[in-house]
């Protein structure tokens, strides 16, 4: 396991290098001048120079792409055009925000989907399943900003159980900003929620078909101690490669449920720095979220391995 571990924790660093010379490299060749822009055009040539200078753009490429990099890794993405502070403190707060939505979006999918899709698997061809099935179309097919959208009508207007808009700051109420949460958190969840029960379903149909299920079977073994003994083992392995799949594409469903639900995260950060080409901003939001979904990938692998040894066998073999 351990062999294994290092493997994938190399090929993860090399992952984030590659990632990071491709994002510096990207924003590099844009067009505009980030000193014409922050002095304006009336700006003297001898300003413009003297300002290039004190931002370090007139360094090669490598000079620059290498301060950057060393900076990023003590979290350090240098300061914003725009408001001439650190990129780090602009930044900061909004990255707990995302992460939290995102965590409490990832624990309903996991809360809901797995016990689901082990019930209708087992009550398959019933009307509790045939509801479902229903249910998990219609909420595989609505996206989640219009999730959003009903969930702010229902529970923020109808029901008054939240303000919408009425976003509440972490520092002056834990509980309230958690609270506050759970909707968008919800709306993001729901689809996947839909998806991973089909699957988890599916594959535990599948797995129960197989021969050394119906050996089990045979040998005296209930339907639900075979079940959770022999078959969830298997059929769960796909899942987690999908829920790892889900956890990055909740960072980008993220950045859209902001904007619904008013909340001052990351999202709202990136379309305000793209409007003004503030594009120290920019890259550190970029490189932050390639960076998660790196992570989760190699996360999901470790789990992966650990589930089931056969995984970590193979890889250590390669």
């Amino acid at each position: 396991m351990a062999k294994y571990m290092l493997k994938k924790v190399l090929m993860l660093v090399l992952t984030l290098l590659a990632v990071s010379f491709v994002v510096f490299a990207a924003f590099s060749i844009l067009p505009g001048d980030p000193a014409l822009q922050k002095l304006g055009t009336e700006a003297t040539p001898e300003k413009l120079e003297a300002l290039r200078e004190e931002m370090g753009l007139n360094a090669p490429f490598f000079v620059r792409y290498g301060k950057w990099l060393l900076g990023m890794l003590t979290f350090d993405f240098g300061k914003s055009y725009s408001y001439s502070m650190s990129v780090t403190d602009l930044i900061g707060d909004k990255i707990f925000i995302n992460f939290t939505m995102s965590a409490l979006a990832l624990v309903i999918v996991c809360a809901v989907s797995i016990p689901l899709g082990i019930y209708t698997a087992k009550r398959v061809g019933g009307v509790v399943d045939k509801i479902f099935i229903v249910i998990n179309q219609l909420f595989m097919s609505v996206p989640p900003f219009l999730l959003g959208l009903l969930l702010t009508f229902v529970f923020g207007l109808t029901f008054r159980l939240f303000t919408p808009g009425g976003y509440i700051d972490y520092h002056d109420n834990f509980i309230g900003f958690v609270g506050y949460l759970i909707c968008p958190a919800i709306a993001i969840a729901l689809p996947k929620c839909a998806m991973c029960i089909r699957l988890l379903k599916a594959n535990i149909l599948e797995e129960a078909k197989k021969d050394y299920a119906r050996t089990a079977y045979s040998r005296g073994n209930s339907t639900t101690s075979m079940l959770y003994r022999h078959i969830l083992q298997n059929a769960i392995m796909p899942t987690i490669t999908f829920i790892g799949m889900v956890v990055a594409d909740m960072i980008a469903s993220g950045i859209i449920i902001e904007q619904v639900f008013g909340i001052p995260g990351l999202g709202r950060s990136l379309l305000s720095a793209i409007s003004t080409r503030d594009y120290p901003v920019v890259m550190a939001i970029v490189m932050l979220i390639a960076a998660g979904i790196v992570i989760i990938s190699t996360v999901t692998d470790l789990i992966y391995a650990w589930v089931d040894p056969r995984v970590r066998v193979t890889g250590e073999s390669e």
